[in-house]
């Protein structure tokens, strides 16, 4: 299949085999992610290799330069198992945007500018064509809490919200309080997982702070309260919670 970008700002393409049709629903989800790999050359080879089964549509380079992969009207591979709102099959209701980064096993550096700059261009533009609500842009660590932990806590979700991209909240400030982690159980640790629940993650409400709940928890510590990531559930990240809900309108 030949590529056409349908981005003008993808100046190249860089063509996968990983990917298939969409399997109904609306395209209706962005997913960030990093790339987790030691330099961009081997996370766009990975991308591109048909033995690894996996693919994005777009790659964002450190110096801001980005590569078009598969086109967004097909179905990427780049979600893998997870669940947002109830929807398991998140591949073919998203569009992914993997973004060169060495990830936690670097060191976690922060973005380059120019990448970030790239990030925001291109998230425009893809908002500008397609129907995505701004609290259906996801790090890939918010639809699979357990198994990733990217675009991780040095993302500037920030900067994305004040260029219009996403949803976002002023983060809560870290102070003392009651809290939640591991192990408590009873009808606040009920409440709070209808909460999280409530805003799309994937989390039954049992009463009993599971290790799932953990990782929900940390999981949006990295997406929406960065300064302490530790899955226990502080009065700065339940009322940054509260926020974002009452923010949806």
């Amino acid at each position: 299949m030949s590529l056409t970008p349908d981005s003008p700002l993808a100046r190249r393409v860089a063509p996968s085999p990983n990917h298939g049709a969409r399997r109904g629903g609306r395209l209706d989800t962005l997913v960030l992610h990093y790339t987790g790999m030691d330099s961009a050359a081997a996370a766009l080879a990975r991308l591109r290799d048909p033995l690894s089964e996996v693919s994005a549509h777009y790659l964002v380079f450190e110096d801001g330069g980005l590569v078009q992969m598969v086109p967004e009207a097909r179905r990427a591979w780049h979600a893998g198992a997870g669940a947002w709102k109830g929807e398991t099959d998140l591949n073919s209701r998203s569009i992914g945007i993997e973004i060169v980064h060495p990830g936690h096993a670097g060191g976690l550096p922060p973005y380059p500018e120019a990448q970030v700059a790239a990030v925001i261009a291109l998230g425009r533009d893809i908002l500008g064509r397609w129907p995505i609500p701004p609290e259906r842009v996801l790090a890939h660590s918010d639809i699979a809490p357990e198994r990733k932990e990217d675009p991780g806590e040095t993302f500037p979700w920030d900067s994305l919200a004040a260029a219009g991209i996403g949803h976002f909240v002023p983060p809560a400030r870290l102070r003392d309080g009651r809290f939640f982690a591991q192990g408590d159980v009873g009808q606040p640790v009920e409440a709070l997982q209808a909460m999280f629940a409530l805003y799309g993650y994937d989390l039954p409400v049992s009463g009993v702070f599971d290790a799932r709940t953990h990782a929900v928890v940390t999981a949006f510590q990295r997406h929406f309260r960065q300064a302490r990531v530790d899955g226990v559930a502080d009065a700065s990240t339940i009322t940054t919670l509260r926020d974002l809900i009452a923010a949806l309108g």
